[in-house]
């Protein structure tokens, strides 16, 4: 059986690497004529951004046969700024080939990536390039690397006897079979190999080749290193069954391709992988392909036809590689040119966010704008220029901003509940702290006897892959242990996605218990500079706020290694160059998050809310009278509908929890006093003393709020329950949401944030006889009758505003109706408005968004060109009706 490896290039920028696998690909006979990359016609740098930059950018496979063995090579990006895109090759190799440049010797990314093929277990060889122009000796070079990389490096252009006794040195398999034989086999060498025991090194050259009469031949070095990988390499055990690891996504013209290796059994054309049909193979060779009917275990190939799967999915028995080891830790706002919207930008910015996940592509619907995460200054300039070639327009961006994470400080109970007409889901979570970079962990211990297993699955599956945000400020949620402890689900009434609005709202409503706590980044620093400056240096990082280790002194320069706030350090290599004048070699790697050292100061220049921020909502939805109405968070322990299984658990912090909702109620309390001073005297009135009475448990109130309540919206039909409750009374959940309607209106704190942060309004206005012509089923509805196809409309537009949150509009078009003055009318939680006689849809809607542009975000919904153009003109974002019909579905999944 033919042998299949897949061998990874990995070097630091300049050392080489593209000109290697060129040359290999010469001397395996696929390239009859070898290019070079500063001429820009290598067969792996195709891309134009590549060849005007002369660095590899993208991740690119070719292929080649050596007597029976596949090697099938990656070519990956060799500057630090595009580490992600090379890290997401690496779960699929079996070896790796590690170039260090003879002229600059083992650099500080060079330790890096070697430290990152140890992380991912990869086998390597180390081939030492330029030696035609080195500035060491060989010997020199050979010292370097054992001193820097690892002392298991073992030269392999010696005599067959010296190496061997070398590779006794690297293990004791290996010594005790040299002692027993005085030489070592290949089985042994090859098994030893695999398991990282040793480090073979060769050294050469890949620029310069060689000619024999009118015969090139390859460069020096290169057939050996080729012979050497065939003889070492040895692939990863393969699942007897069908399995596949997707690293990386790209298209081509309007082709979407998955490249993926096969980890088990085989895959062909017009076989069905999830709600995916694979429609074509292809092998690739740079940017040639072959096109193949099946493909099996150890196969590298690209995959038409797979629409959802992603980069990093582990497909069929495949384990996946589990979270990357680099991430960016700085966020850049998009800035689009006047005559591109930001839904398109957002549209445009998810196709670059597809081929490269470490983006991070977000969209706040709070500000209308576009963030992603950008690993340094380079990857920026060449997104920008991605995004002029791709898309025909030219972006800038603000500066980098630290990317922050949150966790949370103790144990909490979340309760979420998902309620608008027709729909029914509650859930209950245990939030505790978890360990640092573990990032979410879910797990259930809820009985089926409450919830069903395929609910959990789907609660799960919200806790598992939802970007979950904090409530300090928004940022990343990470750390935190979750454990589906509890719920609901309805009959009749339960749909897919309503456990995941109500799995969102449950971890929401935990983390406003939970003392959460806001996170930085660190980095490790390894700086080699001049000896006279190691003292500077070492105080600037200890001043910094981190920590450093006795440095090492080598001859006239100094290596420190520390790690210190990433916030701190930004601009500290430009400080550096200054005082040692001259460049130093700065090495920067992930160190984890850690709380922040200023964290008060970063939540007040964030001023973020929890309570307005519509997608994460820590409040539930309950029906009341046919209507899905919003409960905020500090009531939902109290009438809640499920069994409180977490009740007197002594992993919850239950005094802390009760603290918490009673400042939150106590807040409530204040604003009316300011409302009743307000109404009395214009706000003149000074406060009457008042005796404030404690929180009384869950679902209790104070007796002043109480008063409040039963002044302004009728006495409260029974006492409240000063501990867990299932029973409800709904005249008095009524009275709760009525109040917390005036609450939201006469909350002064959060208006004043709210104009500090410029976050505007959100309205959804909805062009409803457009809509239900656009619908198969309405519209053969609206043919019998006009009132029932409005009527049922308007019902699946209720329910998606329980989903949605926004202020939603429908206007329907009632110009022709001789003497009519036009209406508007609340429907439960949306309005209906039906135009005046000689009033279009179209006349109204484009009233509303010019009257709330560069004021309040609002959403168009209508599939009529003209009335789209002049909503995006008007700064609105434009919603075809087949899209909005299709939101309306996914509401129910």
């Amino acid at each position: 059986m033919r042998s299949k490896i897949t061998l990874g290039i990995l070097a630091h920028v300049d050392a080489g690497k593209t000109t290697l696998s060129e040359a290999m690909l010469f001397a395996a006979g696929v390239l009859r004529h070898h290019g070079r990359v500063d001429a820009g016609d290598t067969a792996l740098d195709t891309d134009d951004i590549e060849k005007r930059r002369g660095i590899t950018i993208y991740s690119r496979e070719a292929r080649f046969e050596m007597g029976e063995a596949l090697i099938q090579f990656i070519d990956t990006p060799g500057h630090v700024d595009f580490g992600t895109e090379m890290e997401r090759v690496l779960p699929v190799l079996d070896a790796a080939v590690l170039v260090v440049s003879a002229i600059s010797g083992v650099d500080n990314h060079t330790r890096s990536l070697f430290r990152l093929l140890s992380d991912y277990g990869i086998p390597a060889v180390i081939f030492v390039n330029k030696m035609d122009i080195a500035r060491l000796s060989k010997d020199e070079l050979f010292a370097q690397i054992r001193e820097s990389l690892s002392d298991s490096v073992v030269d392999f252009s010696l005599e067959k006897s010296q190496r061997d006794e070398e590779l006794a040195l690297c293990s004791d398999e290996l010594f005790q079979e040299f002692e027993e034989n005085k030489s070592l086999s290949d089985d042994g060498v090859r098994k030893a190999f695999s398991q990282r025991a040793f480090f073979p090194v060769l050294f050469g050259n890949a620029l310069k080749y060689r000619t024999e009469g009118d015969q090139e031949l390859p460069p020096d070095g290169v057939s050996d290193l080729m012979d050497l990988i065939v003889s070492l390499a040895v692939p990863k055990p393969y699942t007897d069954g069908f399995g596949a690891y997707c690293y990386k996504v790209t298209r081509e013209g309007g082709t979407r391709l998955v490249h993926l290796k096969m980890t088990g059994g085989t895959l062909s054309v017009r076989e069905n992988i999830g709600d995916d049909k694979v429609t074509r193979i292809r092998l690739m060779n740079g940017d040639r392909f072959e096109s193949a009917e099946s493909i099996e275990a150890g196969d590298v190939a690209s995959i038409e036809g797979l629409d959802h799967v992603k980069a990093g999915d582990a497909l069929g028995e495949c384990k996946g590689s589990g979270k990357p080891i680099l991430e960016p830790v700085l966020s850049y706002r998009v800035i689009p040119p006047s005559d591109v919207s930001p839904q398109k930008l957002y549209e445009d910015m998810q196709v670059l966010g597809e081929e490269d996940p470490s983006l991070n592509v977000e969209w706040l619907e709070e500000t209308r704008e576009v963030h992603i995460r950008l690993m340094g200054q380079v990857q920026l300039s060449v997104i920008t220029e991605s995004i002029k070639t791709r898309f025909g327009y030219v972006v800038t961006f603000d500066a980098g901003r630290i990317m922050y994470k949150e966790t949370i400080g103790c144990a909490a109970e979340g309760i979420g509940h998902f309620e608008p007409l027709r729909h029914y889901a509650e859930v209950r979570l245990l939030l505790e702290p978890g360990e640092p970079g573990s990032g979410i962990v879910a797990e259930t211990e809820c009985s089926t006897d409450i919830l069903d297993r395929n609910y959990q699955q789907q609660i799960l599956s919200v806790l598992n892959g939802y970007r979950h945000r904090g409530v300090l400020t928004g940022s990343q949620l990470t750390d935190v242990k979750i454990t589906l402890v509890g719920g609901r689900s309805h009959n009749a009434h339960t749909m897919g996605g309503d456990f995941r609005n109500a799995t969102i709202r449950a971890v929401r409503q935990g983390l406003m218990k939970a003392d959460p706590v806001l996170l930085e980044p660190w980095y490790r620093v390894n700086l080699i500079i001049r000896g006279d400056a190691v003292g500077k240096a070492m105080n600037d990082l200890v001043q910094m706020g981190g920590s450093t280790e006795p440095p090492q002194i080598y001859g006239d320069r100094a290596e420190i290694s520390g790690e210190v706030p990433v916030s701190s350090f930004m601009e500290y290599s430009k400080k550096l160059l200054v005082y040692t004048n001259g460049p130093q070699d700065i090495e920067l790697s992930n160190a984890g998050y850690r709380p922040c050292h200023n964290a008060e100061e970063i939540i007040e220049e964030k001023a973020y809310d929890p309570e307005s921020d519509r997608r994460n909502s820590p409040s539930s939805v309950f029906c009341f009278h046919g209507v899905g109405e919003n409960v905020p968070w500090y009531l939902v322990d109290g009438i809640a509908r499920s069994e409180p299984t977490l009740k007197g658990d002594p992993r919850v912090d239950w005094d802390h929890t009760r603290e918490v909702i009673d400042a939150a109620v106590a807040e409530v309390e204040e604003i009316y006093e300011q409302k009743e001073e307000h109404l009395a005297g214009g706000g003149a009135m000074e406060k009457q003393a008042r005796k404030k009475s404690s929180f009384q448990g869950y679902s209790g109130m104070s007796a002043e709020l109480e008063e409040i309540f039963v002044r302004e919206f009728g006495e409260i039909k029974r006492p409240l329950a000063d501990d867990f409750s299932t029973e409800r009374d709904y005249d008095r959940d009524e009275n709760i949401l009525n109040a917390r309607e005036d609450y939201i209106k006469t909350h002064m704190n959060l208006a004043e944030k709210r104009k500090n942060q410029n976050i505007k309004d959100r309205y959804l206005i909805v062009d409803g006889y457009n809509v239900i012509h656009a619908s198969k089923e309405l519209s053969a509805l609206f043919r019998d009758n006009m009132d029932a196809a409005r009527t049922r409309l308007e019902d699946e537009v209720a329910n998606y505003q329980g989903f949605d949150g926004a202020e939603t509009i429908i206007v329907f078009d009632a110009y022709n109706r001789k003497n009519n003055a036009g209406r508007s009318q609340k429907k439960g939680n949306i309005t209906i408005v039906f135009t005046k006689e000689d009033q279009t849809a179209d006349a109204y809607i484009e009233k509303f968004t010019h009257d709330h542009r560069d004021r309040d975000s609002v959403r168009v919904v209508t599939s009529d060109n003209a009335e789209q153009t002049i909503a995006i003109g008007n700064g609105a974002i434009r919603v075809s009706s087949r899209e909005f019909l299709e939101e309306l579905r996914n509401a129910h999944l």
